[in-house]
């Protein structure tokens, strides 16, 4: 993955409270006594609800993140990286610690029931989270790192690799890849994405594709099948090299391990190209860009 500087910023909110009191004169002092008293009870709780409003979205931005609990999706890059900021250290963000979930939808579901502060994961799927809870949830305005999205391939089999690098030039080339991101990024109005030519055969057998199906707009199931940008381009790709595709859904920290094997043939699943995965596993060359970014409470 290409390392960038992190770009950040402080948000500086400023909150004012104006209150005007009018008193009833009166010729008791009781009476005095009382409008006093409610005065009093009124400037106090302008001033309580005044203070509430200004401690909502008590986090604004990444530096707000320190001394934060923030939580990640297992294995991935978002779990990577956040767990390079726990701690005091020279550009770090200082969070508290990483709570690791099985499933993104978990690491959201622990930050509205107030179990960790913020999630950290792609800006897409964010978005997506963010649009289902948008009177609960926000993202921070400033992304916290940029990716490069590409296919994992075993290093034993680097014709597959060559073999895939071709097709995804290709389908860049003639629009395919745009007509999918048009439709699950873009939405745009009569995208129809990619659809499997009639005639189209399978001389070379079946690839099977490993990946983790709780990754909208990537890679999700709709109506018992696994839909979205990740599964359409493979279809693409698998077509274009006369393969069927065979999708297997399993946890995100599994799927290197199942190319590894020989349980599947590549996978795919938003997954970000770094250092740490290229010991392990070969990649293809990147079909696409993403962000990381930070959702918190409003």
């Amino acid at each position: 993955m290409k390392k960038i500087t992190r770009r950040s910023f402080l948000a500086v909110v400023g909150l004012s409270a104006a209150l005007a009191l009018t008193a009833c004169s009166s010729t008791s002092s009781s009476t005095a006594a009382s409008a006093s008293s409610a005065a009093s009870e009124a400037a106090s709780s302008a001033a309580s609800g005044a203070a509430s409003e200004a401690s909502t979205q008590a986090i604004q931005s990444l530096e707000d993140l320190n001394g934060k609990t923030v939580g990640v999706q297992l294995g991935t890059t978002g779990d990577l990286l956040m767990s390079e900021e726990v701690g005091e250290g020279e550009d770090k963000l200082g969070i508290a610690g990483v709570e690791q979930y099985n499933k993104a939808a978990d690491a959201v579901q622990a930050l509205l029931t107030n179990k960790i502060d913020a999630v950290c994961i792609d800006d897409q799927v964010a978005k997506n989270f963010v649009a289902a809870n948008e009177d609960k949830l926000t993202m921070l305005d400033t992304a916290y790192k940029e990716e490069s999205y590409a296919i994992a391939v075993s290093k034993d089999n680097p014709e597959l690799t060559e073999a895939l690098n071709g097709a995804i030039a290709e389908l860049k080339e003639d629009g395919t890849l745009d007509a999918i991101l048009n439709k699950y990024i873009a939405k745009e109005e009569g995208a129809t994405g990619y659809v499997t030519p009639e005639g189209t055969e399978y001389p070379n057998g079946t690839l099977v594709m490993a990946t983790n199906a709780t990754f909208d707009p990537y890679e999700y199931i709709e109506n018992g099948e696994v839909v979205g940008i990740d599964a359409e381009f493979a279809k693409a790709l698998c077509d274009k090299l006369g393969y069927d595709l065979e999708i297997e859904d399993m946890e995100f920290d599994s799927i290197i391990a199942a190319v590894n094997s020989g349980k599947a043939d590549f996978g795919m699943a938003g997954m970000t190209v770094t250092p740490e995965r290229e010991e392990q596993i070969d990649f293809t060359d990147t079909y696409c860009t993403a962000a990381q970014n930070v959702i918190v409470l409003k």
